[in-house]
């Protein structure tokens, strides 16, 4: 299990290193100068001048390139704010935990709602109930974030008054923000989970269970349930990584103070530095998730456990 942890953990050096030339050569290409955009309208040629030297703009790509991964690896400085001047891993670790907060409140709710009418649409399969929750699923797959925000801000902040606007530091504020990313994702384990519980309750291991006199509780959810666990666990691995990218938009619209709406204001102000080590932070974040995944397949399925022995 060691080793396989340590292979994994030396296999995200290609992955970040792959990500930030990615994303060092997307931001070389952006249209606008930075000098311009920090330094405002009525700055003279020469502090213009100045700024680029500073920060090395003025030096080719390639340079630029590999004196951040030599910081980077160095000394674990992935730049400064050309706004702030602070430096860009402060300014993440100051952000990143309402980040994650946020994108774990979502995946709890989707969890917590996804998998129990799943499993319900699954043993009703056809019935109203099933074809309800598959059309609601539809709906929530389809529609995107920025919509549903909308809709809930409208709705609930605006018309009833139930819940602020803005902001994530009271329990009411962080329900609509929560409720918006959770929404494709619940679909999606929604989805995942009938799909899965349909395969394995017409196994012969499960006719054997009710044929041995096994309560359908216990059948649905030991038996069926423990063995259908393997694609609902990867759904919500990948899905908890892509909600830690795709909060960006969520935390636009409820004027959450994460990391997505940190890279959001750092892409308009052209803040280079800011919008690489946000970048990096997620891939960070994602691979270590899906390391996360592989180790509880093990823990789930003793079949897997065993390889690892």
């Amino acid at each position: 299990m060691f080793r396989y942890i340590l292979k994994r953990l030396l296999a995200l050096i290609p992955v970040l290193i792959g990500v930030s030339f990615f994303i060092f050569s997307l931001l070389a290409l952006t249209p606008g100068d930075p000098a311009n955009i920090v330094l405002g309208a009525d700055a003279d040629e020469a502090a213009i001048k100045i700024f680029r030297t500073e920060q090395g703009l003025d030096d080719p790509f390639l340079v630029r390139y590999a004196r951040f991964v030599y910081r980077a690896v160095a000394h674990g400085d992935i730049g400064r704010s050309y706004a702030t001047h602070r430096p860009v891993a402060a300014e993440i670790v100051t952000v990143f935990p309402t980040t994650v907060k946020l994108a774990s409140l979502a995946v709890l709710t989707a969890v917590v709602i996804g998998i129990p009418f799943g499993i319900i649409s699954a043993v009703k399969q056809y019935s109203v109930l099933d074809s309800v929750t598959m059309i609601l699923a539809m709906v929530g797959v389809s529609m995107p974030n920025f919509w549903i925000g909308v809709l809930l801000i409208l709705f609930f902040s605006v018309h009833l008054g139930w819940f602020p606007s803005s902001g994530f530091d009271t329990l009411s504020a962080m329900i609509l923000p929560s409720v918006t990313l959770a929404s494709n994702t619940l679909a999606i384990i929604t989805r995942m989970t009938r799909s899965s519980m349909l395969e394995v309750i017409k196994s012969d291991y499960i006719r054997t269970a009710r044929a041995k006199g096994q309560r359908e509780s216990v059948v649905i959810w030991k038996h069926a349930l423990g063995n259908a666990l393997i694609p609902i666990i990867t759904v919500v691995g990948i899905q908890f990584g892509h909600l830690l990218g795709g909060a960006i938009l969520t935390e636009s619209i409820f004027s959450v103070p994460g990391l997505g709406r940190l890279m959001v204001d750092g892409i308009k102000s052209r803040d280079y530095p800011v919008v690489q080590g946000g970048v990096l932070y997620i891939a960070l974040m994602f691979a270590l998730i899906n390391l996360l995944v592989d180790l509880l397949y093990a823990w789930v399925d003793p079949r897997i456990r065993m390889r690892y022995r």
